[in-house]
């Protein structure tokens, strides 16, 4: 179960980072916690894993061969980012578990706020 369960998370979150350009991590680390019943560090963990190496390469071509990359910004954007998931990891593996969850609760009503009202 807990593969087909796997394979059905990744597939959805693949479609939806590439129809809302979104990083698939809204929908997977929600889907692991609650779906797979995993703790939200080793969630969060093996998101950033599995995202990796794919981060978007087939949905990334897909755009640029349209036109709709500016590599410029997103390089910049992309080494800061860099800098800033080490940070961020740093961060998280130090943090209570309970006020880690809490704040990625709050983060996703924020997004769904700030959707809903724009």
């Amino acid at each position: 179960m807990i593969w087909f369960v796997a394979v059905l998370l990744g597939i959805f979150a693949g479609v939806m980072s590439g129809l809302l350009g979104i990083g698939g991590a809204i929908f997977i680390i929600p889907g692991l916690v609650y779906l797979l019943g995993f703790d939200q560090k080793l969630a969060q963990g093996t998101t950033l894993m599995l995202m990796l190496p794919p981060i978007g390469i087939l949905a990334f071509l897909e755009y640029y061969r349209k036109g709709l990359v500016n590599l410029p910004v997103g390089i910049v954007i992309a080494f800061c980012f860099v800098i800033g998931a080490f940070l961020g990891a740093k961060l998280a593996i130090g943090m209570d578990t309970y006020i880690l969850k809490r704040f990625f609760a709050v983060f996703l009503v924020f997004v769904a706020l700030s959707l809903w009202f724009s």
